[in-house]
């Protein structure tokens, strides 16, 4: 753990932490809330908020960091934890600004899978105040995403996109406007409307990675880690080599037909490493530009940022200190 100053703290002194809470998450309840912070003050100097407003976690985020807290803890969903980090890391990233401490609360949590932090809740806190106890951490890269849409660039954990996936990610955000709850059934749903838009107006991007670039592709899926996301229980690896530790990772289609596709789908989800001539795959990328004449939808870790047609997605390595 470190101290405000940057220096490293002993378990003598007392760790101020904020535990940031989305009460509309998918697992999140106010029992569940009440003892998880009951669990965290018995170790930690710790306030709680309750967050009412899209980006009030990164706000209530930033304050700590700027209020020299130590540990920033996300209690919700990946969105949640999006919204922390971006707050955790505006101005960006320095030695002094606070960790990151996540207790599952939503209906993927992909981030959490990811490190190996579990998806139960009531586990995930005892990872926590096992990590406060001991001090340990672990530094992570992130990806950054730099678009006209977004002012002063995006962080993202784990995946972003543009076309398809953006399109889905779109879309199922309308339906939970509107009151569904977010399900492998609703992505299922919203994914098959949203693909077969996409086969009868095909979509066309323009992607570069350092040394290469890939014209007319039809789908662009950036990873920061593995897997890109769960369906249900199920981990849907798209670049099984890409981690925290290492670059982004780029797969994307060259085509949408629905020979492509299928092929595509069956290996991700027997094999999760899939190959074909009609695939584009690199690893440990430092960046990737994605460009199309009509405007198209762009999403980072499962939020929606709005239409562009310029993107850049860059890597950044050691940015954030987690509670592991």
């Amino acid at each position: 753990m470190r101290a405000a100053d940057g220096h490293a703290l002993s378990y003598s002194q007392v760790v101020r932490a904020l535990l940031v809470v989305n009460p509309q998450a998918t697992t999140t309840t106010p029992a569940g809330r009440d003892v998880l912070a009951h669990a965290l003050a018995s170790d930690v100097k710790l306030e709680v908020v309750q967050t009412s407003y899209r980006g009030h976690a990164a706000d209530a985020a930033h304050e700590a960091a700027e209020g020299g807290f130590d540990l920033v803890i996300a209690h919700g969903g990946d969105g949640t934890v999006n919204e922390v980090v971006n707050g955790i890391l505006r101005g960006g990233p320095r030695p002094e600004r606070p960790m990151l401490g996540v207790v599952p609360g939503g209906s993927a949590n992909v981030f959490a899978g990811a490190l190996g932090i579990p998806r139960d809740p009531v586990e995930a806190t005892h990872v926590l105040l096992q990590s406060i106890e001991h001090g340990t951490r672990r530094r992570i890269g992130l990806g950054q995403v730099f678009a006209d849409v977004i002012e002063d660039g995006r962080w993202f954990t784990f995946n972003a996109g543009m076309g398809l996936d953006a399109d889905v990610v779109a879309g199922v955000e309308q339906k939970r406007a509107k009151g569904r709850n977010a399900s492998p059934a609703l992505y299922l749903s919203v994914a098959l409307k949203a693909y077969a838009q996409n086969v009868r107006k095909p979509q066309h991007f323009t992607v570069e990675v350092p040394g290469e670039a890939f014209d007319d592709v039809g789908m662009v899926f950036v990873s920061n880690t593995d897997p890109w996301t769960y369906f249900g229980d199920k981990a849907i690896q798209l670049n099984p080599s890409t981690s925290f530790d290492g670059g982004l990772g780029l797969s994307a289609l060259s085509t949408l037909r629905v020979p492509t596709v299928g092929r595509y789908i069956a290996q991700v989800l027997a094999t999760g490493n899939p190959k074909g001539a009609k695939l584009v795959r690199r690893d440990d990328v430092g960046y990737v530009r994605v460009k199309c004449e009509e405007p198209a939808n762009l999403q980072v870790d499962g939020d929606f940022l709005g239409t562009t047609t310029a993107v850049e997605f860059r890597a950044v390595p050691d940015a954030l200190t987690v509670a592991v």
